[in-house]
């Protein structure tokens, strides 16, 4: 019989497909989630980086015009100052970088989505594999984006002190752990309330109960206010608005596909 999204009985996905053919799938779903994050990056996040870089080399021009200035002995020839040489061009940045950074990190996630797709179905509620896979894709992008963002969100060029860029990665990957590790605990602790208080009030609690921990947390944890005077305020909404959009494109993308491609092969296990 065919898998729908009305049965709430269906056996472990594990019983019925082997963890090769969910990797598999994971995969697939991670790179059609790359290629879409790619394309939405490309149009709606790279212009503000453009914007950001000219700002920062604008920047970075006027200073060195003002030394030169002051020590123009060093130069009373003429000679023209050394520019570092680019390593990569910015052309194969926006595109070919970009394009490859997507799709690798899109294959990367999409094998640890297959993974948390195999532990989360079942443990989540009465859910069908198809609901399952975008809850999961939902409260992975909680956990491992939005929550992570807000605390420490993304900057473009010219924004951010080099000297701090440990500390803040340092910080942020910290807070995806947390942040990680208290959505298990809520979804663990929604699982144990809901025979007593029922599905929904449990998964308010849980619900609640993270937003409150992780609230908490965040604000015990150091700041960094390094966006400089003058820059522009538009500019820098525009990039964080691109960074989240393609986060959250890239994981509905997963989400999607390997909800699609999940509930063909139950389909087809399940008829033979």
């Amino acid at each position: 019989m065919p898998l729908t999204d009305t049965e709430t009985d269906a056996p472990p996905v594990a019983a019925t497909l082997s963890v090769r053919s969910l990797l598999v799938w994971g995969l697939l779903a991670g790179l059609v989630g790359g290629l879409l994050a790619f394309g939405f990056a490309s149009a709606f996040g790279e212009p503000s980086v453009d914007r950001a870089i000219a700002i920062e080399e604008a920047g970075s021009g006027g200073h060195s015009h003002g030394e030169e200035h002051a020590t123009g002995d060093a130069h009373d020839h003429g000679a023209p100052a050394e520019e570092e040489e680019e390593v990569v061009s910015r052309a194969f940045q926006s595109t070919g970088g970009l394009g490859i950074g997507a799709v690798a990190y899109g294959l990367g996630l999409g094998g640890l989505f297959s993974l948390a797709f195999a532990f989360a179905y079942g443990r989540v509620g009465s859910l069908s594999p198809r609901a399952t896979s975008l809850a999961v894709a939902g409260l992975g992008y909680l956990a491992v984006v939005l929550v992570p963002f807000l605390t420490y969100p993304a900057n473009p060029p010219a924004v951010g002190n080099p000297d701090t860029i440990g500390d803040r990665t340092g910080l942020f990957f910290g807070m995806v752990a947390i942040s990680l590790a208290l959505l298990v605990s809520a979804v663990a602790t929604a699982r144990a309330l809901a025979p007593r208080i029922g599905g929904w009030w449990s998964t308010v609690v849980g619900g609640v109960g993270y937003a409150v921990v992780v609230t908490v947390i965040a604000k015990l944890l150091p700041t960094f206010q390094e966006v400089p005077d003058g820059f522009p305020g538009s500019l820098l909404w525009e990039f964080r608005i691109a960074s989240l959009g393609t986060s959250a494109v890239l994981w509905l993308g997963i989400g999607i596909t390997f909800a699609a491609l999940l509930h063909r092969g139950l389909t087809r296990t399940r008829v033979a």
